[in-house]
């Protein structure tokens, strides 16, 4: 584990060790970490893998807590933003970066929150959520959205754990090819979601509706 605790800088050992000793259920207070305004970037994908690659049977129980803490953790973020209203955007991010954010969202809707949600590290995710609450897109769809995301992509990332076992850890910290691999799978799935959901998207994502 000592090898694990090095991939998650700048993150506290201390608190990972400890939240990988509890098992799937430190997946949650650790996804709610994550997806929040205080992101660990890579620390739930490593640990779901991790997990999952110490008790193969359990790796859908894995990727199943990884999304759910993950969800509650984007849902709290949403909740923040969308009390802030815009100023939560401005507050945080630059206005180039708002820009680029707002029209991403509003061009892209459903789209916009699933594929943030698919994609691993550097590629951002809470501007799209703060953007999400801010601008008072739908609550339902934003958790429909969030859960497709984030359940593709832990499942994934879990199978791969069960599959290689712990070696695939070493070749996600030491090698490239293992990183481009699960982005190439999580990018398929993310080409084959938006084709899905872009024809039928016209209701636009201002509604206020929940």
């Amino acid at each position: 584990m000592r090898h694990l605790a090095a991939l998650f800088s700048p993150v506290p050992k201390d608190i990972i060790r400890q939240l990988l000793h509890l098992g799937g259920i430190g997946l949650i207070p650790l996804g709610l970490l994550d997806s929040s305004v205080v992101p660990l970037p890579g620390s739930m994908d490593v640990a779901t893998i991790l997990l999952s690659a110490r008790d193969k049977r359990l790796w859908f129980y894995y990727a199943a807590m990884a999304s759910l803490g993950s969800v509650l953790g984007g849902f709290l973020t949403y909740r923040i933003a969308r009390r802030g209203g815009e100023q939560a955007l401005t507050k945080r991010f630059s206005k180039k970066r708002v820009e680029k954010v707002v029209n991403t969202f509003e061009h892209w809707g459903f789209a916009a929150i699933v594929v943030p949600a698919l994609l691993p590290p550097p590629f951002p995710f809470v501007p799209f959520v703060i953007a999400a609450g801010a601008m008072q897109y739908s609550r339902t769809k934003f958790l429909t959205a969030l859960t497709i995301g984030r359940l593709i992509r832990y499942t994934l990332l879990a199978l791969l754990g069960a599959t290689y076992g712990r070696q695939i850890l070493s070749l996600f910290s030491h090698h490239v090819y293992a990183t481009i691999f699960i982005a190439l799978g999580i990018v398929a799935a993310v080409v084959i979601i938006v084709l899905l959901v872009r024809k039928p998207h016209s209701s636009g994502p201002r509604s206020a509706h929940p």
